[in-house]
């Protein structure tokens, strides 16, 4: 069509119409003496208009650019002192999305050369979750890193776990707890990793010392509250009462829900449920009320008191002692 209107000096607007781009870069223009003919411009005067536009876009945003600049050095010669305050902003870093945790966990390993410290609440451990960072364990150990891991006791009964702590040998020592804290990775206790949200597709990657140094003493005093992998959980001295049962009426004591005791305990809610009635069964209890008041009787309200106080008489029991 252009070429037709360069040939010709002009084309019939209507035979344009299919082609609005050469209109719209001013390749043809209307005729001033018929305005349905349209004539062609030179495509040099064309593009020396639309570059002008651009060169003026360009020393536009290079003008802006350098104020920026500009401003901000002044800023910074404001206050030096202040310079490495700031650079501690980077002790505390928010990670949003699974792949940059991923990456910074990775980055934290290859770096790390001492110890590895963690905590890992909930249940029995998927296999998919111990898979994941298997890679990173093998990586550690291969470079004589020691790894210390607290679970609660519900994992020892995870066959995952079991095969995970065989196959790292000695390079990983495991203990559990009724209970523990949210999810926690310590390297050599100058970075920790813990999680931001409910799904932990957020997380903080923390570098302060403070912190990392407040988030260790956490773990040491829980590790040494928490009973060996290897070591079987301790009677609870009180016949037809589980440890884990002895967690549970612990936690009735304190007021707390079904839902709020199996997250903590990290069981289903159907299982806690299960064994809360089990429980009101060995303690001869007919109500919820009830069971509280058997709770508090035998000492099960707290793990101090349990043995000092198991051989207590409980009323209305065909036996006179729950030992």
């Amino acid at each position: 069509m252009y070429s037709r209107a360069v040939r010709r000096g002009r084309v019939p607007r209507e035979d344009a119409e299919p082609v609005p781009c050469l209109l719209e870069l001013a390749l043809l223009h209307p005729d001033p003496d018929d305005m349905d003919w349209l004539v062609p411009t030179s495509p040099q005067e064309v593009m020396t208009r639309l570059l002008r536009g651009v060169h003026e876009e360009v020393s536009a945003s290079q003008r802006r650019m350098g104020s920026a600049v500009a401003a901000f050095e002044w800023y910074a010669g404001l206050a030096p002192q202040q310079r490495s305050s700031a650079a501690e902003g980077s002790s505390i870093r928010v990670l949003d999305g699974l792949s940059r945790i991923q990456a910074a966990m990775d980055a934290a390993t290859e770096a790390c050369t001492t110890e590895v410290l963690t905590v890992q609440p909930g249940g029995i451990r998927p296999e998919h979750e111990l898979t994941e960072g298997l890679h990173r364990a093998l990586a550690l150990r291969g470079r004589g890193v020691r790894m210390r891991d607290l679970y609660t006791h519900v994992a020892r009964h995870g066959q995952g776990l079991l095969n995970y702590m065989e196959l790292m040998g000695g390079a990983v020592e495991a203990r559990t707890l009724d209970e523990v804290i949210d999810r926690l990775i310590l390297f050599d206790r100058t970075v920790a990793f813990i999680p931001a949200n409910q799904d932990r597709t957020l997380a903080l990657e923390l570098r302060h010392p403070a912190l990392v140094g407040f988030l260790a003493t956490v773990f040491e005093r829980l590790w040494r509250l928490a009973i060996p992998l290897t070591a079987p959980l301790p009677d609870t001295g009180i016949e037809g009462i589980s440890h884990r049962e002895q967690s549970i009426a612990a936690l009735l004591a304190e007021g707390h829900q079904d839902a709020v005791i199996a997250e903590r305990l990290g069981i289903s809610v159907r299982t806690c449920r299960a064994h809360i009635a089990r429980l009101s069964e060995t303690l001869g209890a007919a109500s919820r009320a009830q069971l509280g008041v058997r709770i508090a009787q035998v000492g099960l309200d707290g793990p101090a008191r349990a043995a000092e106080v198991a051989g207590l008489t409980i009323p209305d029991q065909g036996s006179p002692t729950v030992r």
